[in-house]
């Protein structure tokens, strides 16, 4: 892997990084959101160090109705790699004898 320079990293890092005040929901109850979408919702906001909780939303669709617009900043923020830069897909293996499934009569 090619090696990147310290500044180029540290900028490429403060790039993905959230922004102060972007907000982001968490399911309470530790399961994953499309378990429970009924279920309330915890919303956090960046303060520049941690997810500082702010506040609860009632549901799945609450939660997604605040936190939309800052959904879509930081998926704007991470980029994709490039599919020249990709590895090459390995040969799907093949058995090396020719199998031959015995006739039942």
């Amino acid at each position: 892997m090619d090696e990147q320079p310290l500044g180029e990293w540290a900028n490429d890092r403060e790039g993905r990084r959230p922004k102060r005040g972007e907000r982001r929901h968490v399911p309470l109850d530790g399961r994953g959101e499309h378990v429970a979408r009924h279920a309330p919702r915890g919303m956090q906001e960046w303060d520049g160090h941690q997810w500082v909780p702010i506040g609860v939303a009632e549901d799945l669709a609450t939660a997604i109705q605040e936190t939309a617009a800052h959904a879509a900043e930081r998926a704007a923020r991470v980029g994709l790699p490039s599919f020249g830069k990709l590895p090459p897909a390995v040969e799907p293996w093949r058995p090396t004898e020719v199998f031959y499934r015995p006739e039942t009569n």
